[in-house]
């Protein structure tokens, strides 16, 4: 199973670094830190570059917003030497939905199991 995973890593970018990303990271990467999800965070030696490794699934609404800024060099320290103040109204994270089962359908949506009965519409019919 070492060698299928090996080969599915070398062509896959979903879930996880592909072969190329992870020799280049051991290169010329520099271990930034980790947020509370697992994704690991790099800048090359001269902090021109930085990327970031998921763990699992490659999905950019998994990156904190500390985080995010730090990569987009919104901020020059990284989250773990600097912080964000937090306020108590910030909701956790939740997973984007869209094309799920369990994506947002609203009322009178065909996606619902009982769509609701619209009474401000009526259907035409030719006389």
């Amino acid at each position: 199973m070492g060698i299928l995973n090996t080969l599915l890593r070398a062509v896959t970018w979903w879930n996880g670094a592909t072969l190329n990303t992870l020799i280049y990271t051991s290169r010329k990467g520099v271990k930034v830190g980790e947020d509370e999800q697992g994704n690991s965070f790099y800048r090359t030696r001269d902090s021109k570059k930085r990327w970031v490794i998921f763990n699992g699934e490659a999905e950019a609404s998994r990156v904190s917003p500390d985080w995010h800024g730090w990569l987009h060099y919104t901020f020059d320290e990284p989250p773990t030497d600097k912080p964000l103040p937090h306020k108590t109204w910030e909701k956790p994270h939740s997973e984007n939905l869209t094309g799920t089962a369990l994506a947002y359908a609203p009322a009178g949506s065909i996606r619902r199991e009982a769509p609701a009965e619209r009474r401000d519409y009526e259907a035409w019919s030719p006389e």
